[in-house]
Formats: C-alpha cells, structure tokens, sequence
C-alpha cells in the first residue's frame, strides 16, 4: 500500500485551514516525490528529496540541483470577473464536483520553483501573464514551442529554466516523463487546445 496513489483523493482534506493545497498537503508532496522520482530520458534517475530546509522538492546530483514546487493545473476562474456571470449559472454540486477534481493528482504539476533574477517562476508567469491566465494547455504549447526555439508568451521565463527543460531531452520526453499523452497528439507535434 506504500506505494498507492490514490487518484481521487482531495488535497485540501489533509491540508491545515486557510493554507494552500499545492504547499501544505503532506500526501500531495509524498504523491509528487514518488511519482517524478524515477529514470529521465537519459536513464538517470531523478531522485527527489523533501527534507531539505526550505524547499518542497529538491533534487541534486551530477545533473545538477533543482527546486521544485507544486502548482494546479485546473483553474476554477471563480475569482475571474469577465467570466463571473458563467460560473453563477453553474449548478452548485456541479461546480463543487469540478473544483474537488482539480484538487487531485491529475490536476496538478511540478515546476521549478526557485526564482532566477528575482523575475517570476513558471508558475507565477503562466498564472499571471494574461494570454496564459493559468491555462496549462497554453503553458504546454509555450513548453512545445519552447523545445523547439519559437517564441511564446512564456519564452523568457521558460529560458530561465533551461536546464531543468534539458532533462527530458525534448518535447516528447517531457510529455512522457509528466505523463501529459492526453494533452497531444499521439507524434507529440502539437497539443491538444481545452475548447
């Protein structure tokens, strides 16, 4: 049972009131550390370790060292005024439903999480910057564009991280390492739009 993940459970169950999920849910971190702690494209294992003071994931090695955070996926844009009017009409038990999804392991990511520059993480940008507005299917594609040399919203930031990108290779080892097949299509040439 060590090893069990449980692809239904919420997050903020087991998360101390008025804090955050994504930083404070003991089971997230354990569901992170052992999910991405396994061999990158190259065969070297990423090991992940949560005891380093100050950071909720840490990997170092001859590879290189790298701070990780945990960041959702799914936003629910119930804090998002132009759209507003949308959410209200949802049915309650539907949107309760909807958020409670969000708030399990398919719903949230890893990226770096040490700022570079004192600029922006991946995941302050991509929740910030307004072609983005914390779309992960948009951060996937400025992550394919990135892999191969074309611009997006997210190139500087995205840059900054070039050597946590270089682990995976390419766009396809990424995909396959986070496993992330359902967000393209199957040659991994272009990603599937949230429409």
């Amino acid at each position: 049972m060590r090893n069990h993940i449980d692809a239904t459970f919420d997050f903020r169950s087991d998360t101390p009131p008025g804090k955050d999920a994504d930083s404070h849910s003991p089971t997230l971190r354990s569901y992170h550390k052992r999910l991405w702690s396994k061999s990158l494209p190259s065969g070297v294992v990423f090991e992940l370790d949560d005891t380093t003071p100050h950071a909720y994931l840490h990997h170092r090695s001859a590879i290189g060292e790298f701070f990780l955070s945990s960041d959702a996926v799914i936003p629910s844009f119930k804090k998002e005024r132009r759209i507003s009017h949308i959410i209200e009409q949802m049915p309650a038990e539907e949107l309760h439903a909807f958020i409670s999804t969000s708030y399990t392991i398919g719903g949230i990511m890893i990226f770096p999480g040490n700022q570079i520059g004192r600029k922006m993480t991946i995941n302050g940008q991509r929740g910030c910057h307004p072609r983005i507005k914390d779309r992960f299917d948009l951060t996937v594609e400025c992550i394919r564009r990135y892999y191969r040399n074309e611009p997006s919203p997210l190139s500087d930031t995205l840059e900054r991280y070039a050597d946590f990108f270089a682990l995976f290779g390419d766009f396809r080892g990424y995909v396959e390492f986070f496993l992330l097949q359902d967000l393209v299509t199957e040659d991994c040439s272009a990603v599937q739009f949230f429409m």
